[in-house]
């Protein structure tokens, strides 16, 4: 049975990303901001999902709010961690009157906003949300990455839930040239029953993301790679982005790759 994108996957979604490495990308986004001689407080976490990916930062002694429009990965999240704030709103046009001092946006969540209106809606909306001098951080699966997503384009495996049940999944890939997309078609089963959710993502490029951060109005920015913050080269299939929100008179960046 298809369902919907991030609402009957929520249920297993733990279970199937357990390996994902949340606690170095929270470590490598925090060293990030120290070198910065940043020491961000309040943390809003975009795409949240289950909450996987705020979690870490909450150990680490920040405030986080998380955002996801999945009521069903907030209804996980929540009952994961009892003392967070949950909001449930859409990344191109959530509204929660407050600014925080980080903002981040992991897992390529990002480039499930396949229109690049819709990804710089988003930025617009992370950077109305930052503190003056505050910082996004996001990841992104480049062009590459999303037309070669993943050897022999399949994974497949089977994953132990908490209660000790087994969930199959079978997740495939191929990529749309005429539309320029990704498409995965995310199949599970847990104990007979049967769902599928089609998922689809456009691959941004350095040069995709400099003129909708400067149309946002961030100050600077900079891109690298996990784990060693490496500037993306062209066979690079997925980079984060450090976008600093400017202090008040300070101006932005010229146009042109040296602007970063």
């Amino acid at each position: 049975m298809q369902r919907p994108p991030f609402t009957a996957l929520a249920s297993v979604y733990d279970a199937i990303m357990a390996d994902i490495e949340y606690d170095a990308w929270a470590d490598f986004v925090l060293d990030y901001l120290r070198a910065e001689g940043e020491v961000p407080r309040s943390m809003l976490d975009l795409a949240c999902g289950t909450g996987a990916s705020s979690g870490p930062f909450v150990t680490r002694g920040l405030e986080v709010t998380g955002l996801d429009a999945s009521g069903n990965m907030l209804k996980v999240a929540a009952e994961k961690l009892p003392g967070v704030r949950f909001v449930q709103g859409d990344l191109r046009h959530f509204e929660l009157g407050e600014q925080f001092d980080l903002i981040t946006c992991l897992f390529d969540s990002l480039n499930n906003l396949t229109e690049a209106h819709e990804l710089g809606q988003a930025l617009s909306r992370a950077r109305a949300h930052l503190k003056p001098g505050g910082v996004l951080v996001f990841d992104v699966n480049s062009r590459l990455g999303v037309r070669e997503l993943w050897e022999d384009d399949a994974i497949e495996g089977l994953a132990t839930m908490p209660d000790g049940r087994e969930v199959h999944y079978h997740w495939s890939h191929h990529y749309d040239p005429g539309r320029d997309l990704g498409i995965v078609q995310a199949f599970c089963r847990l104990e007979g029953e049967e769902f599928v959710e089609v998922h689809e993502e456009r691959g941004y490029d350095p040069a995709d993301l400099e003129p909708l951060l400067r149309a946002a109005g961030f100050g600077r920015w900079q891109f690298g790679e996990f784990p060693d913050y490496a500037a993306p080269e062209a066979d690079t299939a997925r980079f984060w982005t450090f976008a600093h929100n400017a202090w008040p008179g300070e101006g932005l960046p010229a146009a042109g790759p040296e602007a970063a």
